[in-house]
């Protein structure tokens, strides 16, 4: 069980921006609000994939923070779920898909995207919405997001 998997197990995630995975290889995670810098409800959420994350560096600088789960909602193909909720500082968001089991497939960690409280599917798009009300939508065909 590699160190994500271990996180994740035990109710935490990375506490650096970054989609992780369990095989202990990352992506950085670019997005840019909104959440209490950008108070105008039900705007899109920007969000931009970069180059590799050393995940094992980053929880050594960074450390971690407990997940706080606010829904799970099962894949419309029923190939999974989608979780997602936040943490303790009340800004910092997360999105994890899960395999039908229930074992993580990937995990969001976004410090400036706000707590995420639901999602709606739209066949192969997944819309979620965090607690202003902002949504971010995400193609989960994407092959960093499959």
């Amino acid at each position: 069980m590699g160190l994500i998997e271990r996180l994740w197990a035990a109710g935490e995630m990375p506490f650096r921006d970054g989609l992780y995975r369990p095989d202990d290889t990352g992506l950085e995670l670019h997005v840019d609000g909104p959440g209490a810098y950008h108070p105008d409800a039900g705007q899109p959420i920007p969000f931009r994939l970069g180059g590799s994350v050393d995940v094992a560096l980053a929880v050594a600088e960074d450390g971690c923070t407990e997940v706080h789960p606010n829904f799970e909602s099962p894949l419309p193909d029923g190939a999974g779920w989608m979780s997602g909720g936040g943490s303790g500082m009340g800004n910092i968001g997360y999105l994890a898909r899960l395999d039908a089991d229930r074992s993580l497939r990937w995990i969001a960690v976004m410090f400036c995207s706000n707590p995420f409280v639901g999602v709606r599917h739209e066949g192969a798009t997944a819309v979620f919405t965090n607690d202003w009300r902002n949504c971010l939508t995400l193609d989960l065909t994407v092959p960093a997001l499959a």
